[in-house]
């Protein structure tokens, strides 16, 4: 994903899901990236060790009903990456 950016450009602007290796989940707008980060304005920045809802709930949930921002900025390792979908690319119905 780092040597071809294309993708990633593609998205800038746009609000996205990244999923991450460990037990969280960022949903923001993708304002920019570089070979090692991921940067997201208005994010919300999520553990699910902090509650008892999955992941595929909780996306769910914020495409639906708008995401729940707790972060003005949040820059994410790619290493850490697993997936980035845009927000609306989520099934709600």
């Amino acid at each position: 994903m780092t040597r071809d950016s294309a993708p990633l450009t593609e998205l800038i602007g746009q609000a996205i899901v990244v999923d991450l290796s460990s037990t969280y989940v960022c949903i923001g707008v993708l304002t920019g990236h570089d070979p090692m980060f991921l940067e997201l304005r208005d994010a919300d920045l999520h553990d699910f060790r902090d509650g008892a809802t999955t992941r595929e709930v909780y996306v769910y949930e914020s495409a639906a009903l708008g995401v729940r921002t707790n972060r003005a900025r949040v820059l994410l390792r790619l290493a850490d990456v697993v997936a980035v979908s845009r927000l609306s690319d989520v099934a709600t119905a």
